[in-house]
């Protein structure tokens, strides 16, 4: 069974690149717009792994993890942050809030897909 991936973030282009390459490697995929639609697609589901953006409209990502890790079904999910921002300091917040990577945009596919199979367990 094809483990699932929630993909979360405003560009709809940068949504679909993720999505194929994640489905070239055998991914289920959810997508969201931000983190409030992320939010109502956690809806006890198992979801293996979520990849978020950290600038957002209606919900940035790192509300959106903290809200994510509130919810029991998902409190254990890793979660990608892949975004623009390389500062350490908004690094550090989104280690805080519970992120267990951060691929910086632009991106090679190998390399997000890279960190996905570290984090999801055959």
């Amino acid at each position: 069974m094809a483990k699932t991936i929630l993909v979360v973030d405003d560009s709809a282009s940068l949504r679909q690149v993720v999505s194929i390459a994640l489905k070239g490697a055998g991914y289920d995929v959810i997508e969201a717009c931000d983190g409030k639609d992320a939010l109502s697609k956690l809806n006890g589901a198992k979801i293996h792994l979520i990849i978020s953006d950290v600038n957002m409209p209606n919900m940035d990502g790192i509300t959106f993890v903290k809200e994510a890790k509130k919810l029991p079904n998902y409190k254990f999910t890793p979660i990608i942050m892949l975004t623009t921002e390389s500062q350490e300091g908004k690094k550090a917040e989104g280690q805080a809030a519970g992120a267990k990577a951060w691929v910086v945009k632009p991106f090679q596919p190998a390399q997000m897909l890279a960190a996905v199979s570290k984090l999801i367990m055959p």
